[in-house]
């Protein structure tokens, strides 16, 4: 599913855009396609020879089918937004997906007995797995310090202190997973905002989210390193020589949590629900800070990855840039991964976006600022959304992205309606929407033009049971979507009410209530009835307003409070406490405004800010930040594998 996103500022880099993850990357595996026929095309147009790679690519071992890589979850992606972490978590996986293909290519190399590691019962096996040696573990482990130390000068983050290391199984590692999915309070909210997800149309209303994640993550992770306990976890499948480059990413994990403490760093999202307007400033403001964060994380694991592989080449992700391209290309298979060529589409880009988008985000870094700033400097001033992330320029400029303004929504909507969720809408969260809504030639046309968005989504009080509540029709939500010109909003707004089919049955034009309106000067309005209550799309220039499932006339109010709050002005920010951030300058550069002009302009701005109670993160911020945290994932690992040859 990679994809190449364009550059808003109008400039096209000469570097390609790819994604990074957040506290923990999963290395999966990828189709074992054609490279050599790939990078004969590479070489030709680009004049490299990469004959020596593909021999080089000849003699490594594969991954092996069921081996993946995750490191530990310090706080699995909170879902409170869903869109961000679900997204996270997937992007991650994605990644090391595309390096391990490369190695599928030959068996494993067959290794007697497993070390006695898990107290868990092994579950019996359809083959026989192989297991290294005692001896190969010895090997093994005394490999972690040289490949720290590699990670180390790759990086220029110093090596503080040594790190950990155990042999684990997979029984262990699945048992692993099951406590996260069953105890760990971001896969709770994961789960929590699946609905959010269903009501978007994001995900079909009757997939069942968590079985197809354990599965998706059974399949793909390669390694792990747990920034709980400081541990780097060592796969007893997988041959020396495959755990080779995962060890150099996941080490690069270890380095990254001794230079911040990735325990407190990846996790800018409390698990708490906004429930009043102060919070909801201040949510909206740190809103995709983890979706970013996880990008860096994993972007800089793979680039380590990636020299760590071409170094023997002579090659390296610096001086020859090209070779991200055929990761990105090799990203996009599937062919070894049965599970994730049946992921949604949500759940693939979310996967894949840490990796993708993150590697190419640090490699331009790297190209036009230099190591320190692409790895120390990036951690010590972090990008606080995707925007920054696709479009690294705007990162090097300082810019930040635009967020609409959130007036108090609370006196209209808390009567009838439990906060659920709140979030941004970011440049990838719309690029998926788009996708999914229109298909890629929408998504391409679109996400360009994106220039903020938000969401919030209540539950009805009156929806008391847990069968209820599970369902969508519970949930009322409404979206507002800011774009760069009048014709790009209108083109969105159609393009949404033409989904609309997707997600309710019983849909049709209300005619009668859409002639009833009586709209400002240029706004338009379309009515639909669905089996989930009354859709709501108004068109204000360059404004769009979605409200789905709330009475007409609620629907109404809510529309002209939150779109006569947006002002007739360039988009403006939300403002809320967001830690590790510069503060506001007063020149942030477009889109955006400075702290003071925000505040002079905004009627409904707080005098005092209220505790910090939950940051809700981006629609895919949780899915994002799932993977990550589950450690490194097949794909990644296959494509970076792939560009060796």
């Amino acid at each position: 599913m990679s994809k190449q996103f364009e550059m808003e500022s109008g400039q096209t880099p000469e570097k390609s855009s790819s994604a990074s993850a957040q506290d923990c990357c999963l290395v999966s595996r990828q189709n074992s396609t054609d490279v050599g026929e790939i990078l004969s095309e590479q070489q030709e147009a680009s004049g490299h020879d990469f004959s020596r790679a593909v021999q080089a690519a000849k003699c490594t071992g594969p991954l092996g089918p069921e081996g993946s890589s995750l490191r530990t979850l310090p706080m699995l992606v909170p879902f409170l937004t869903p869109f961000g972490k679900l997204r996270a978590w997937t992007c991650a996986a994605a990644l090391c997906l595309a390096v391990a293909a490369a190695s599928a290519q030959q068996p494993p190399t067959p290794a007697p007995q497993p070390p006695a590691q898990s107290a868990e019962k092994p579950q019996p096996a359809d083959k026989e797995q192989t297991r290294i040696t005692p001896a190969q573990a010895k090997e093994l482990f005394g490999l972690v310090d040289e490949l720290l130390q590699f990670s180390s000068q790759e990086t220029g983050l110093p090596v503080k202190s040594t790190v950990k290391r155990q042999l684990t199984t997979r029984v262990a590692v699945e048992g692993f997973l099951k406590r996260k999915f069953d105890e760990d309070e971001g896969a709770k909210r994961l789960q929590r905002g699946e609905i959010v997800l269903k009501k978007f149309g994001l995900l079909d209303r009757d997939f069942e989210l968590k079985p197809f994640l354990l599965a998706l993550l059974k399949e793909q992770i390669e390694a792990y390193y747990d920034s709980k306990t400081k541990t780097v976890n060592l796969l007893d499948w997988v041959d020396i020589e495959e755990q080779k480059p995962v060890l150099a990413h996941e080490l690069t994990h270890a380095l990254q949590d001794q230079h911040a403490d990735l325990e407190k760093w990846n996790d800018q999202t409390p698990s708490d629900v906004s429930t009043n307007f102060p919070q909801d400033s201040d949510h909206l403001a740190k809103d995709e800070m983890d979706t970013a964060r996880e990008a860096v994380v994993e972007g800089q694991a793979t680039a380590v990855m990636m020299d760590y592989i071409l170094k023997p080449l002579g090659k390296s992700l610096v001086k020859d840039p090209e070779v991200l391209d055929i990761v990105k290309q090799q990203m996009s298979g599937t062919g070894n991964s049965p599970v994730l060529a049946r992921a949604p589409l949500l759940l693939s880009e979310s996967l894949l976006f840490p990796y993708r988008e993150g590697l190419s985000f640090e490699q331009d870094l790297w190209m036009d600022k230099g190591q320190a700033a692409a790895f120390a400097g990036a951690m010590d001033r972090p990008p606080t959304s995707s925007w920054e992330i696709i479009n690294p320029l705007e990162y090097e400029k300082q810019h930040v992205p635009a967020v609409p303004l959130l007036p108090n929504i609370h006196p209209l909507v808390d009567k009838l309606y439990i906060p659920y969720d709140i979030g941004q809408i970011g440049q990838l969260d719309l690029h998926i929407l788009a996708e999914i809504f229109g298909g890629e030639k929408s998504a391409r046309d679109l996400t360009p033009a994106w220039d903020g968005g938000l969401y919030w989504a209540g539950q009805r009080r009156s929806a008391k049971t847990d069968a209820d509540q599970a369902n969508t029709k519970s949930l009322a939500l409404f979206y507002l979507s800011a774009w760069k010109n009048p014709a790009s909003a209108q083109a969105f707004a159609q393009l949404y009410a033409s989904a609309l089919g997707r997600k309710y049955s019983g849909l049709k034009p209300d005619l009668t209530a859409q002639a009833s309106a009586g709209l400002p000067s240029g706004s338009t309005e379309q009515v639909y009835s669905t089996s989930e209550g009354p859709v709501l799309i108004t068109t204000r220039g360059k404004l769009v307003f979605v409200a789905e499932s709330f009475d007409l006339d609620l629907a109404r109010k809510l529309t002209a409070l939150i779109l006569d709050a947006q002002g007739t002005g360039d988009m403006e920010m939300a403002v809320g406490v967001a830690p590790s951030l510069p503060a506001p300058s007063t020149n942030l550069g477009a889109p955006g405004l400075d702290f003071e002009t925000w505040e002079s302009k905004n009627p409904y701005h707080p005098q005092a800010t209220a505790p910090d109670q939950g940051i809700p993160e981006p629609l895919t911020s949780s899915l994002i930040r799932f993977f990550s945290n589950c450690g490194v994932m097949k794909s990644a690992v296959d494509a970076a594998l792939q560009s060796e040859k």
